[in-house]
């Protein structure tokens, strides 16, 4: 099977500064966070709601399950975490 995102629904994490969202391959749930500076266009330091940060998911959300979509397919974890360097 191949990993899916059946399921809109995403989180901020305010501690760990990422948005979180899962996957699922079969009856298999994988977890991911993305760091949120990783998507958002605001400079380092600036002040950042958690709105602007769940925008920032949405309006890139397909870059984001082709990223978490190769990064499960090189490795088959059940929890990854996307940083800016898995964007480059």
């Amino acid at each position: 099977m191949s990993l899916t995102f059946p399921n809109p629904s995403r989180s901020y994490d305010e501690a760990g500064k990422r948005i979180r969202f899962v996957g699922h391959d079969g009856m298999f749930q994988i977890s991911f966070s993305v760091a949120a500076d990783a998507i958002s266009k605001a400079p380092s330091g600036t002040a950042t709601s958690e709105a602007t940060y769940l925008a920032a998911f949405d309006t890139a959300s397909r870059s984001i399950h082709d990223i978490a979509s190769k990064a499960y397919a090189r490795t088959r974890k059940s929890i990854y975490v996307l940083t800016a360097a898995d964007f480059s």
